[in-house]
C-alpha cells in the first residue's frame, strides 16, 4: 500500500470524526467512523490510532475518538501573528502603490478597532488610528468586516446602535447600511463615501483565514477629491493585496 494512500485514509477517517461533531456526535469509536465511511474497521481503527497519535485526535474514557481542538487552536494564534505580520507587508505595498493611507481593521462588537496601518507622507492623513475602536456603520471597515455574516447577525450587532450621523453620507439606518453592503458585495469592494467624516473617502476588501471566516478588512482612506477620480486602480491594487493575504492565511477560494 502506498504512502499516499495510507495518508489518504488517515484524512478520511480524521474528516469522518469532524463530521460526526457537525452532526451533533461526540465524536465516535472506530466502528461507527468505519460505517460512516463505509470501510473496514481494523484499518480505520489504525487510521484513528495513528490521528491520536499525531495530535489531530484524542480518544474518549468511552473509547471514542474526538478532534483534539487545540490544534484548532494553534492554527488560530498562527493566524492572529500572520495577520499582523503578513499584514504589514499587505500595508506597506498598498500604500506604496496608491500613495493613500492603508488600514487593517477587526470587529469588535459594533466597532471596528485598526490593528494595523501604513500611512505615506502623501496622504496628508495626520495620526495614528492604531487600537481606536470607530461605529462599525460608518466607519471605512464596516461592510467589509461584516462582509459574509447573515443579515439577521448584522441586525443583531447593531441592535443597540443610534445611528448617529458622522458625514454627510451616513447610513440612516440598518437597512441602509445592508443595501450598501450588498452593492458592494456585487461590486468586489467596499465604497465608504463621506460615511466617517466629510470630504473622507475609502475603499475596503474583507480578509478571510484558513477557515474562510472573515477576520478583518484591507482598507485605503483618503482625501475624496484625489482617492475617489483614481478609485478603479486602487480597487484594483487593493483586492490583489487583500487576495495575497488571504493566501498567507491559508484560505483557498
Amino acid at each position: 500500500m502506498s504512502k499516499t494512500s495510507s495518508m489518504g485514509r488517515g484524512i478520511q477517517a480524521l474528516l469522518a470524526v469532524g463530521e460526526r461533531h457537525t452532526r451533533g456526535f461526540p465524536g465516535g469509536s472506530a466502528a461507527e467512523v468505519a460505517a460512516d465511511l463505509d470501510r473496514d474497521r481494523s484499518q480505520v481503527s489504525r487510521s484513528l490510532r495513528t490521528g491520536g497519535q499525531e495530535g489531530f485526535l484524542a480518544r474518549t474514557a468511552a473509547r471514542t475518538y474526538v478532534l483534539d481542538w487545540s490544534v484548532f487552536t494553534d492554527a488560530q494564534l498562527l493566524t492572529e501573528r500572520r495577520l499582523q505580520a503578513d499584514g504589514a507587508t499587505a500595508l506597506d505595498a498598498l500604500a506604496a502603490g496608491t500613495n493613500e493611507a492603508c488600514f487593517l481593521g477587526v470587529l469588535r462588537g459594533d466597532s471596528t478597532v485598526t490593528i494595523g496601518e501604513s500611512v505615506p507622507a502623501g496622504s496628508n492623513l495626520v495620526g495614528s488610528w492604531l487600537g481606536r475602536p470607530y461605529p462599525a456603520y460608518c466607519s471605512d471597515a464596516g461592510q467589509a468586516v461584516l462582509w459574509e455574516a447573515p443579515e439577521e447577525e448584522v441586525r443583531s450587532v447593531f441592535s443597540q446602535v443610534v445611528f448617529t450621523r458622522h458625514g454627510p453620507n451616513t447610513p440612516a439606518s440598518v437597512d441602509e447600511f445592508l443595501a450598501r453592503r450588498e452593492a458592494a458585495r456585487a461590486r468586489g469592494y467596499s465604497i465608504v463615501d463621506e460615511e466617517a467624516e466629510p470630504g473622507l473617502y475609502s475603499l475596503a476588501v474583507p480578509v478571510r483565514d484558513f477557515k474562510g471566516d472573515v477576520v478583518a478588512a484591507l482598507q485605503i482612506v483618503g482625501i475624496k477629491d484625489r482617492l475617489e477620480p483614481r478609485r478603479e486602480p486602487c480597487a484594483a491594487a487593493l483586492m490583489a493585496q487583500g487576495s495575497w493575504l488571504e493566501s498567507r492565511l491559508g484560505y483557498r477560494s
